[in-house]
């Protein structure tokens, strides 16, 4: 403890004068208690303070955490109503009143891919066969007849190879039950018309309007690097037999090609015009996630793919062809109501498939909400034409 001067000297002075020492200790009592009632004073005063902070800074924050729960409740009621406004002015209609006829997708035109299996290898192929399933054909027609009490139009099968499964008989079946029995305007299938043979025409020709085939070269050795080949056979001679079996039992001739780094080149008018098809369907190569690009997938793309230039100059070298009809991957990703083996519809917006749940499941009202399909694209790219071979007038 430090002293000042006039203290130094009140302690010499007791020191000389006993009287005089007990008076300094009792004036020095008195002030060192004087000294310690004011600093319990002052520190019951900082306690008050600071308990009064605690209390006004708890009750600022506990204000302004109830105003924000207040506006974030309230933007979350906004959104919800302009939502339900906007339903309503899209549906005309809240969720409570809708019915499924008049806010439901039309699956005007369904492509059911019954089978993953296929005797191709093509290297950009993007239906894989990562399955062998195949509904059993009394399931695939209950699936069919759902799809036309909810108002398809057209079928079109696929697959894979749609002949491989039973030598064509299962394919034939559906065939004849969706043209004789659920009378469809239009039947069709796309094949690599490896397995078809002119028996299938002419037990089932007469119930399928359309018969695609894929041909993406007219060069023997570009099929075969591409994998559009099964060993050493023609796929070439096969293509042109098929088109002449369309034409003796009356079925309508269509070609798809995919477009890509071992085609682009090519000039195929002179064949194209010389195989007449009703439409040449010419697709820009599209890779899909699990299917032909990634580590789950069974095929490897990437060296197959154009840019949009390439295959822009591709459209603009067969320009004379008046029955060619070009899908970008723009046009081809969301237009397409895909079926896969379990009758599930695929959304392939995100660049993968995700399926739906299987209309044999919960329906087609409410399997098809899941299918990602875009109905202005599907309009846009020419989906909707004339598919009935009694409506196109053909020569045969």
């Amino acid at each position: 403890m430090f002293v000042n001067r006039n203290q130094a000297i009140q302690i010499q002075h007791a020191y000389k004068n006993p009287s005089a020492a007990s008076l300094f200790n009792r004036r020095n009592f008195s002030s060192q208690s004087t000294i310690n009632m004011l600093l319990t004073t002052q520190i019951a005063f900082l306690k008050m303070l600071l308990t009064l902070c605690y209390s006004n800074v708890h009750w600022i924050f506990g204000n302004i955490l109830k105003t924000v729960s207040f506006w974030v409740g309230r933007k979350r009621e906004q959104v919800a109503l302009r939502t339900a406004v906007i339903g309503v002015a899209k549906n005309g209609k809240n969720d409570a009143q809708r019915t499924p006829k008049e806010n439901a997708t039309i699956p005007t035109s369904v492509n059911y891919h019954f089978t993953r299996k296929c005797n191709y290898k093509c290297g950009f192929c993007f239906h894989t066969a990562k399955t062998s399933f195949v509904l059993p054909i009394e399931d695939a027609k209950r699936g069919l007849q759902l799809l036309k009490d909810a108002g398809m139009e057209k079928i079109n099968f696929s697959g894979g190879e749609p002949f491989l499964h039973e030598r064509g008989d299962f394919l034939g079946e559906m065939v004849r039950f969706c043209k004789v029995e659920l009378q469809l305007p239009s039947v069709s299938i796309v094949s690599n018309g490896s397995m078809i043979k002119e028996r299938w025409f002419k037990k089932y020709g007469e119930h399928l309007d359309i018969l695609a085939i894929s041909c993406d070269s007219f060069n023997e050795d570009t099929n075969q690097a591409i994998g559009r080949a099964q060993g050493q056979k023609s796929h070439l001679d096969n293509l042109f037999k098929i088109r002449s079996w369309c034409q003796d039992y009356k079925v309508a001739f269509k070609l798809n090609s995919v477009i890509n780094t071992y085609n682009n080149d090519e000039d195929m008018a002179e064949n194209i015009s010389q195989l007449n098809p009703v439409r040449w369907k010419v697709f820009q190569c599209l890779l899909i996630a699990g299917e032909n690009v990634g580590e789950d997938s069974l095929r490897e793309a990437e060296r197959f793919v154009i840019s949009d230039q390439q295959f822009q100059d591709f459209l603009d070298r067969h320009r004379s062809i008046t029955c060619l009809v070009p899908e970008s991957n723009e046009k081809m990703r969301d237009s397409y109501l895909i079926l896969d083996e379990y009758m599930r519809f695929l959304d392939c917006r995100e660049g993968r498939k995700d399926p739906s749940k299987s209309i044999l499941d919960v329906g087609v009202e409410e399997a098809i909400q899941f299918s990602g399909f875009d109905e202005t694209m599907f309009l846009k790219r020419g989906g909707k034409y004339v598919w009935s071979k009694a409506d196109m007038k053909l020569e045969w």
